[in-house]
C-alpha cells in the first residue's frame, strides 16, 4: 500500500514515526559529530606529543579515516544482514572505545594505542555517516533528499559540543593533557546508543539479506553513480584534505590551541547548518546545481587560506570549506538514492562510502607530511587538482543529459 493510499489516521501515525526517527539520528548525529571533531582538534596536536617523529603527527587522524573506509563495507554487511540498529550498535561501541583507548594512550605516553584508538573513531564515524541513509529509509521517496538533509543538520551541535568539550576539558587531567576530553568522548558516545535504541526502522527484507538485486559491478558502472561517486569523492576529499592540516598549520603560525577550536567548532556548524535547507535546495535545483555550488566553494576556501596566515584567514576558509562540504556531499548523496533499488541499498550505500572514505584517507595521509615538508600554501595549492576532476565530471554528465534530451 503506497503513502497516499494510507487511511488519514494511519498515514499520520506514519508522518509521527518519521519525524521521531529523524530527530532521533538527527540528535545521534550531533553526539557522534561531536566525537570526530574531538579527533579532529586533537589529534594532530597529541600526536605531535607521541610521535616519534613530526612527520607522523597527522598520522592519527589519517588511520582515523581509515577506519571509516576499512569499516564502511563491513558495517553495510552488517546492516543488511542484521539491520542497521545492530549496526549503529556496534558503531557506538567503538566510539566508547575511542574515549577509552586515546586516554589511557595520552597516561603512558603510547603513540600506537593512540593511534589504535583513532582507528575505532573511524569505525564509529562510518557507522555515524549511514545515518543519512537511515533516515531516507524511513521516508516516502518525495521526502527522501529532506530526511537525509535533516539528520545531517544535527552536525550543527556537534560544531558547538566537540570544540567546547575540548576546551573545558583539555587541562582537568593536568599534567595529562586531552585525558579528561577523551573520558568526556566515551561518556558522548554512551549516550548515543541509548538514543538510538528507539529508532525505528524497517527491517531488511528476504531480498536484502541474501543480496538480492543486480551485480554491484553493473550498478557501479552507471554514468549516474559514477559521477555521485567521483563529487562524494572529491568533496569529502578535499574537506578532510584541508581540514587535517589545518590545526596544526594555526600552530605552526603562532595561533593559539583556543583558536584553532574555535575555527574548527565554525567550520562543523558550516559543514551541518546548510542542512536545515540543502534538501530543499536539492528537491527545487537538483541535485548536480548544489554540488557544483558546493565545488565552488571549496574552490574559494583555498583561496581565501592562500591570502594570509591570520586567524581570520584560517576561519573564513574553514567556514567556506565547510559548507562546500555540506553541498557537494549531501548533493552526491541524494544522486546515490537515484541508483539503487530498494532491495541492493544496503550494498550501494556502503560500496560508495567505502570510496569516498578509502580515496579520502589517500589525501590524509599526504596531508600531515606535505604541510610539514613544504607548508600551508602548498597543501592548499594542490586542492585545486582534484577540484578540476570534479569539475569536469560534472560537465560530462550535464553534456550526457542534454544529448539524451535532443535525442
Amino acid at each position: 500500500m503506497s503513502a497516499t493510499s494510507l487511511p488519514a489516521g494511519s498515514e499520520a501515525a506514519a508522518l509521527r514515526r518519521e519525524r521521531g526517527n529523524v530527530l532521533r539520528l538527527a540528535v545521534a548525529q550531533a553526539l557522534a559529530g561531536a566525537n570526530a571533531t574531538v579527533v579532529y582538534a586533537t589529534g594532530a596536536v597529541v600526536g605531535e606529543m607521541l610521535a616519534p617523529s613530526k612527520a607522523l603527527a597527522t598520522l592519527p587522524i589519517s588511520i582515523f579515516v581509515v577506519g571509516m573506509a576499512l569499516c564502511t563495507l563491513p558495517a553495510g554487511i552488517v546492516a543488511q544482514r542484521y539491520g542497521r540498529r545492530a549496526a549503529f550498535m556496534l558503531g557506538t561501541g567503538c566510539g566508547v572505545l575511542t574515549g577509552l583507548l586515546a586516554t589511557l594512550a595520552v597516561l603512558y605516553a603510547t603513540f600506537a594505542l593512540f593511534c589504535a584508538a583513532t582507528f575505532f573513531g573511524g569505525v564509529y564515524a562510518a557507522v555515524v555517516l549511514s545515518f543519512r541513509f537511515a533516515a531516507a529509509d524511513c521516508a516516502a521517496p518525495a521526502r527522501r533528499p529532506r530526511a537525509l538533509s535533516a539528520v545531517m543538520a544535527g552536525g550543527v551541535f556537534a560544531g558547538v559540543i566537540g570544540p567546547q568539550l575540548v576546551t573545558h576539558t583539555m587541562d582537568l587531567w593536568s599534567p595529562y593533557l586531552f585525558a579528561a576530553t577523551y573520558l568526556a568522548q566515551a561518556a558522548v558516545a554512551a549516550i548515543s546508543a541509548l538514543i538510538l535504541v528507539g529508532v525505528s526502522l524497517p527491517k531488511p527484507t528476504a531480498a536484502e539479506r541474501s543480496g538480492g538485486g543486480r551485480p554491484l559491478g553493473l550498478i557501479a558502472r552507471q554514468p549516474r553513480f559514477i559521477l555521485a561517486v567521483v563529487c562524494g569523492v572529491v568533496s569529502y576529499l578535499l574537506m578532510n584534505f584541508v581540514m587535517t592540516a589545518a590545526p596544526l598549520a594555526m600552530k605552526f603560525c603562532g595561533l593559539s590551541q583556543e583558536a584553532a577550536n574555535l575555527g574548527l567548532q565554525w567550520h562543523v556548524i558550516a559543514m551541518y547548518g546548510p542542512s536545515f535547507f540543502t534538501g530543499r535546495l536539492i528537491t527545487r535545483f537538483g541535485a548536480s546545481r548544489i554540488v557544483a555550488i558546493g565545488l565552488a566553494l571549496t574552490g574559494a576556501a583555498s583561496i581565501v587560506g592562500l591570502l594570509g596566515i591570520d586567524v581570520a584567514h584560517f576561519w573564513v576558509a574553514l567556514v567556506l570549506l565547510g559548507v562546500g562540504w555540506n553541498f557537494g556531499f549531501v548533493g552526491a548523496s541524494a544522486m546515490v538514492l537515484e541508483c539503487h533499488r530498494p532491495e541492493e541499498k544496503a550494498r550501494v550505500q556502503s560500496f560508495n562510502d567505502f570510496a569516498v572514505f578509502g580515496t579520502m584517507a589517500v589525501g590524509s595521509f599526504l596531508s600531515g607530511g606535505l604541510l610539514t615538508a613544504f607548508g600551508w600554501n602548498t597543501v592548499l595549492w594542490l586542492s585545486f587538482a582534484p577540484l578540476a576532476i570534479a569539475v569536469l565530471a560534472l560537465a560530462a554528465g550535464r553534456a550526457r543529459l542534454v544529448n539524451a534530451a535532443a535525442e
